[in-house]
């Protein structure tokens, strides 16, 4: 998303265990939307920064109408098993986004879009898999809205980059604010 939108950077992997940190978390009773900020968060801060180097931390997560929340699927049956739930109801993703500069976070934002799944066959979920689970396998509800994910829909709404899993539009604000970026 960084690289299309012509935003220069680095990617470097967290130094933070997300499942340790993602189960301690929740120890904390946060709501879903509060999760994905306080992980971003948690991944900026992870690794060094400096006046001259930000360090930008996402993360997102996915709430079912009845206030569940989902994880990536560690297999094709459980990715199955999550669609199926969401099949044929509104589901929300929370992606959040922080900065940090000088180890202290400098600059945050969160947006959240409300996805509603149309009713999906068993046949028509084990088909998508087959094609589809590598691809998704990582993704927090088992799905991409990308290429044969856009089928699992009948209506979105909220910023596809927010789907896409980073509120791009904020950020980009910020960068241009702090003269990153051209205005």
């Amino acid at each position: 998303m960084l690289g299309s939108a012509g935003v220069p950077f680095e990617a470097v992997a967290a130094a933070l265990d997300e499942n340790t940190a993602k189960a301690e978390l929740r120890n904390e009773a946060l709501s879903s939307a509060d999760l994905a900020a306080a992980l971003a968060e948690q991944k900026a801060l992870s690794l060094p920064s400096s006046p001259v180097t930000l360090v930008l931390g996402s993360d997102q997560t996915l709430e079912t109408a009845d206030g569940t929340m989902l994880n990536k699927p560690g297999s094709p049956a459980a990715a199955f098993e999550q669609l199926r739930s969401m099949s044929g109801r509104t589901h929300r993703l929370h992606s959040a986004a922080a900065v940090a500069e000088n180890g202290a976070i400098v600059w945050k934002a969160i947006e959240t879009a409300s996805l509603t799944m149309r009713p999906l066959s068993d046949q028509f979920l084990a088909e998508y898999l087959v094609h589809e689970y590598e691809a998704v396998r990582w993704s927090v509800g088992g799905y991409h809205i990308e290429g044969r994910g856009a089928q699992l829909f009948e209506r979105i709404e909220g910023s596809h980059f927010a789907i896409l899993g980073m509120p791009l539009l904020p950020l980009l604000a910020y960068l241009r604010q702090r003269g990153i970026l051209l205005a």
